[in-house]
């Protein structure tokens, strides 16, 4: 298949944006030596930047804690030590292994024993170590601002209680996130029988409500509901990122991918549909993708449901949908027809509960329910309610409320703007807000409660599906937190009691008979057998496709159109004090520290915005000034905001990062809406991208097919009776990347080869069918290689020090093109060029076949990179490691050298890990086995999309993707011989739509 990529509109246009970075590996001015740094920005840098005043050192839990892999008795220094734990999300439940050196948790993995994680993560689950060490966390109870003591704080809660036991807590409020714990909804039911006229709400400002209401609307119930795209050969995503937004990505990344690699294996391959207005992740992986608003969902959700012939939808028969080829809904009706029971509608958390009402009945209608859609009840969860927050907010106003407690969020910032929930909460006399920082809303609170990171906490919780597992702390609060779990406590029982023993109190009855070897047993496996709920089969209201029939005669929408997006990486701004997740680019814009408008080529052009103009945006009578940024494949008329930035309280890192978008963001209009205007400022504003970065110089570097095409090809060389080589060795052992679309030709080489008698030969592939581009790898490599942060300034220049990028091409038109991601680690060459050129070989070849770095040799010059092919090796150019704080020395990995200003980094393949588990094995007295080393990338990628193992061994997973058909390897024609190579990407288009694609 011939395609022309490209990765922006400056690319194709030929603009001198695109030429800067096209024709020099950085930008003007980027070469010389670093100007000076404000203190600010050097604070930045860090990512963590103030000193702790009187830390003596890492401490353990005073609670007995169990470790996941038997240990010495005796703590050995540099020996790590690995726990399993739980970091709780929503209503969801990672189970997670966290690495402890000394007692200071510093790296964190999927437990491969939960089902939510299945031993991946993602990027969120990876940063979250650093939120741990974050200086900007609070460090003491405060009243008014003024630092009291916890025990000051339960003497004043004494007499609050006494005040509303006399009236049954009638002016006593809770507004908490959501969750789903076990001990949580203990405790509120015994906060209710204690205070039966408590007023309580939960509200999440990105949520799950609307798919709540659905289900509710067409089952009568109250459930939770598991995708299993495992099982779905048909796949249709209605305005939807389940690959990465929703809280069970991991899960939805892992089922989707295993459906991918099967076709590309000789099997069958699942199809994707999305259908969206906004480029989503999950969009980008679609085998076809239609561009439709966000408001035109519903009408096409009517429109498909006449067409699948429902009994119900007999009323929808005419509905109109604006835009699509009506033989779009045809083709898409007829493939779900033909795999009824094995396929998979999924609607996204912004659409209202009529549409999610619908598509229930639709996958009930095709038989997916109980295969490819699991129901489950809500059990010991608190569900998100905006009609319950708004009814807390009537009562504050109203003078009702007395005390209102605070467990956890930040309703000042992110609470609709309509409610103004800051004024509400100042006719509160007396306010209590559990926070990790003084943010918004602690900093208006008369006692601000300092609340423990889950790396800290004893705590509990149950994921999506029912199993339990225990949040299970590794080091005692460094600023003496306390959990929502304790608060509750002291609220429940009049007494401070430790997060601990409340916790056990629940398990009692969960584990019956033996409580305390059943316990260790769940502390020591990360999660309790058998725990998961059985699965519900919903019956269907009358009412399913009414309230989508109601929705529809509303009449046709007026104006350009606002989406409000969750932010990959800050979600609703939770983590915008997250260096790691501020400057992780966006996997479709690119863009880092900041979140413009986002709007399509032609809708630019009508408007006549070009990236990076400041636009003023009116809407339902409020206004914001935020620069617009370009995004191909938009659809036109649409005006796409990303919430979590603009924060003014978030810490030395998020404070003032981006633009607020929480504040023209209604409870009436929570996901989308009409009737929103743009006008131009006449300003520009600096945006930050790395799109550009990395230039190939037009070289291509991403290969893909069909799968019709695949199985053609292999059919014809089947009846040719040829039989290719792939996968004999060569140049090392290292297998012969075969392209798959032509054979490579025969190279020789002007070096003399390297020669392998013994030991351990190391090689990667990505197999780009697998991949989703979601950024895990790029935050993992961060956190184990002691990556640092630069700063939006520096990443403009391309100094981002990233160890793998993840790169995103297009082909196609811009109104509609396809993408394909692409992660470049360094490639392991054989023959690299960075060897040939370094004056003081302080880039050299090993024993292993590693490009290896000797830091302490490198003197900056920078050969290395400007010949290295493939733009991997990041130059430090500040001395980001003098003056670290004590804190941020906490997070670093011991076992990978911090580097200091003037030295060239690069991919190492994590040889620290090499070493470690050879040294492990050898103690063991076993030799290494397939699997036994894993990168930091490929741990955490959910989708299983990267191999690392021993070349030598043939019987390896690695040496097994290197003789795959698709294996090729980038720029061979270079002679460089990679160890990392790649699997062409493998599409799956209904052949009836064949000819629609770009």
């Amino acid at each position: 298949m011939s395609r022309t990529y490209w990765r922006s509109l400056e690319q194709i246009d030929e603009r001198p944006e695109f030429r800067t970075f096209f024709e020099r590996e950085f930008q003007e001015g980027a070469s010389e030596l670093p100007e000076g740094i404000t203190r600010r920005d050097m604070m930045m840098l860090l990512g963590a930047s103030l000193s702790l005043a009187g830390l003596a050192g890492c401490r353990r839990p005073a609670e007995e804690i169990v470790p996941y892999v038997t240990a010495p008795e005796e703590i050995v220094p540099g020996i790590p030590r690995q726990y399993a734990t739980t970091m709780p999300f929503r209503r969801s439940a990672y189970g997670l292994i966290v690495e402890s050196h000394e007692g200071r948790p510093t790296k964190i993995e999927g437990n491969p024993s939960h089902p939510s994680t299945m031993g991946a993560s993602s990027s969120r689950v990876q940063a979250s170590v650093l939120g741990l060490y974050d200086p900007d966390r609070s460090q003491s109870v405060r009243l008014r601002g003024t630092r009291k003591s916890w025990d000051e704080f339960v003497k004043a809660w004494e007499e609050l209680a006494k005040a509303h036991a006399a009236d049954g807590g009638a002016g006593l409020a809770v507004l908490s996130e959501s969750f789903s714990s076990p001990t949580l909804a203990r405790l509120v039911s015994e906060l209710r029988a204690r205070y039966p006229r408590l007023q309580w709400a939960t509200y999440d400002a990105v949520s799950d409500e609307s798919r709540l209401a659905g289900l509710r609307s067409a089952t009568g119930r109250d459930l939770d509901v598991m995708l299993r795209f495992d099982r779905a050969a048909v796949i249709l995503a209605l305005d939807a990122d389940p690959l990465l937004t929703d809280p069970e990505m991991i899960r939805h990344a892992r089922g989707f991918a295993e459906g991918r690699r099967a076709g590309a294996s000789g099997g069958e391959m699942n199809r994707l549909y999305a259908v969206e207005g906004v480029y989503s992740l999950t969009g980008a992986m679609a085998d076809h993708r239609l561009r439709l608003e966000s408001r035109q969902i519903a009408p096409f959700v009517a429109a498909l449901a006449a067409r699948l012939a429902l009994p119900e939808a007999a009323s929808l028969a005419g509905a109109g949908v604006l835009g699509p080829d009506s033989r779009w809904i045809d083709v898409l009706a007829k493939d779900l027809l033909a795999n009824r029971g094995k396929s998979l509608i999924v609607a996204g958390e912004r659409q209202p509960a009529a549409v999610h009402a619908a598509v229930c009945a639709l996958n009930t209608y095709l038989g997916n329910a109980g295969k490819t859609v699991s129901y489950y009840e809500t059990k010991d969860a608190a569900l998100p309610s905006v009609s319950s927050l708004n009814a807390l907010v009537s009562a504050m106003k109203g003078g009702t409320i007395q005390t209102l407690v605070v467990l956890g969020g930040n309703p000042v910032f992110d609470a609709p703007v309509d409610l103004d929930f800051a004024s509400a909460m100042a006719k509160v006399p007396h306010s209590i807000v559990l926070g990790h920082s003084v943010d918004e809303t602690s900093s208006r609170a008369e006692w601000h409660l300092p609340r423990a990171h889950y790396l800290e906490s004893w705590g509990d919780a149950r994921a999506v599906g029912g199993t339990l597992s225990i949040v299970q702390p590794l080091i005692l609060p460094l600023f003496g937190g306390r959990t929502a779990v304790e608060v509750l406590g002291l609220m429940v029982g009049g007494k401070d009691r430790p997060g601990y023993d409340i916790v056990r109190e629940t398990w009692k009855p969960i584990l019956g008979d033996g409580f305390d070897r059943k316990w260790n047993r769940v502390l020591h496996d990360g999660l309790l057998s058998g725990s998961e709920l059985p699965e519900v089969v919903p019956d269907l209201t009358a009412q399913s496709l009414v309230e989508l029939s109601r929705l529809i005669e509303a009449g046709p929408p007026r104006g350009l159109e606002i989406v409000f997006l969750a932010s990959p990486s800050l979600h609703d701004g939770r983590f915008a004090n997250d260096g790691w997740l501020q400057e992780l680019p966006d996997p479709l814009t690119k863009l880092t520290w900041d979140n413009p408008a986002l709007v399509s080529p032609k809708t630019a052009e009508t408007s006549g915005l070009a990236n990076g103009d400041l636009i003023r945006l009116d809407y339902a009578g409020r206004s914001l000034e935020l620069p617009v940024w370009i995004v191909p494949g938009m659809a036109d008329g649409v005006v796409a905001l990303t919430l979590g930035y603009g924060r003014q309280r978030a810490g030395r890192v998020g404070s003032g990062v981006g633009f607020d978008t929480f504040t023209v963001r209604s409870s009436r209009a929570p996901g989308f809406d009409s009737d929103v205007r743009l006008a131009r400022v006449g300003r520009t504003y600096p945006l930050s991208a790395t799109q550009n970065h990395g230039s190939m110089e037009g070289r291509p570097l991403v290969r893909e097919s069909t799968l019709a095409e695949l199985q053609s090809k292999s059919a014809a060389g089947a009846e040719r009776g040829e039989s290719e080589q792939v996968g004999e060795s060569k140049g090392g052992g290292i297998p012969s990347p075969i392209g798959v679309f032509e054979e490579e030709a025969p190279h020789f080489s002007l070096w003399k080869e390297h020669t392998y008698d013994q030991g351990h030969q190391w090689g990667m592939t990505i197999d780009l069918n697998a991949c989703i581009g979601c950024n895990a790898c790029m935050t993992a490599c961060q956190s184990e290689n002691n990556v640092p942060v630069v700063g939006k300034r520096q990443v403009a220049k391309g100094r981002e020090m990233h160890w793998i990028r993840v790169d995103r091409y297009f082909s196609g038109e811009p109104s509609g093109p396809e993408v394909v991601f692409q992660p470049v680690p360094c490639m392991q060459c054989e023959d690299a060029p960075c060897e040939q050129v370094c004056p003081v070989a302080a880039t050299v070849h090993d024993g292993q076949g590693l490009n290896v770095m000797v830091y302490n040799r490198c003197i900056g010059t920078r050969y290395c990179s400007n010949n290295c092919p493939y733009k991997v090796r990041r130059f430090n150019f500040f001395n980001l490691t003098k003056d670290t704080p004590g804190i941020l020395k906490l997070a670093m990995n011991p076992e990978v050298t911090v580097r200091a200003r003037g030295v060239m980094e690069k991919c190492t393949y994590c040889t620290q890990r090499i070493n470690r588990t050879k040294i492990d094995a050898k103690l063991a007295g076993r030799e290494l086995r397939d699997g036994d080393v894993k990168t930091a990338c490929q741990q955490a990628c959910p989708a299983s999309a990267i191999e690392f193992g021993n070349l030598r061994d043939q019987s390896s997973r690695v040496v097994k993707a290197k003789a795959d058909p698709r294996n090729y390897a980038l720029l061979d024609e270079l002679n460089t011989k990679p160890r990392t190579t790649y699997l062409a990407k493998v599409r799956n288009p209904n052949p009836d739509l064949e000819e629609e694609r770009p």
